[in-house]
């Protein structure tokens, strides 16, 4: 459930009111989840409750995990406790989104938790990206080489634990988060936003379509 920046551009396409209902499809389903038993289901698979929140997010960012517009992250396949974290962030206010603020006001920590466990354990769709043409590919590395992305991202850009998978990422939303770094727009991680005030633009664009190319998965 992890919608974020999205262009100014774009911005007059998203009516309040399309704001306000997925707002509130999500503040009944918390109820909902609150009422009843939350976390799995008897036969290991989720709640009722979450699968139902879980529809909501489905919305926008994909029934088979593919999102309805290249701004939108993939979630399916994320990393746990980058999900949760996120969504924890949304709600305290220190990741500013217009849309996903209010979504995240409405879910409680469990909640949280049990969307992050649920989106993990899908499997990591894929975008047919195409790969980043040599010259690219190239400059990535040297970029990598200079700021360390692999050092938290792990190795093929997989993440682990509260570092994201970057590998296989939608192009665009890619560069724009790591511009929103640069320039101050995103501000819950400070040591991001240093690295990326340290990458020039060129370099950030060169890196987002690098990442998005990779088609790595592990397991397949």
């Amino acid at each position: 459930m992890l919608i974020e920046i999205v262009p100014p551009a774009r911005r007059s396409s998203i009516s309040a009111l399309a704001i306000a209902t997925l707002a509130a499809l999500v503040l009944l389903s918390g109820q909902t989840a609150r009422a009843q038993n939350a976390g799995t289901s008897a036969s290991g698979g989720p709640s009722k409750s979450t699968a139902d929140q879980a529809q909501t997010c489905e919305a926008c960012h994909g029934e088979q995990g593919v999102p309805i517009d290249n701004t939108i992250p993939v979630i399916w396949g994320q990393q746990e406790g980058y999900l949760y974290l996120q969504l924890r962030d949304f709600k305290s206010g220190a990741r500013k989104s217009e849309i996903m603020g209010p979504v995240a006001q409405s879910l409680q920590r469990d909640d949280m938790l049990a969307l992050a466990e649920y989106f993990s354990k899908k499997p990591w769709p894929r975008l047919n990206q195409p790969p980043a043409p040599v010259d690219v590919v190239t400059k990535a590395g040297r970029a990598n080489t200079a700021v360390g992305c692999t050092g938290c991202h792990q190795g093929e850009y997989q993440g682990e634990g509260t570092q994201p998978r970057l590998a296989g990422q939608r192009r665009e939303y890619l560069e724009a988060q790591m511009l929103a770094f640069r320039d101050g727009a995103r501000g819950n991680n400070p040591g991001m936003s240093d690295l990326m005030k340290a990458t020039s633009k060129d370099d950030i664009a060169a890196m987002a379509q690098y990442l998005a190319g990779m088609q790595y998965t592990p397991g397949q």
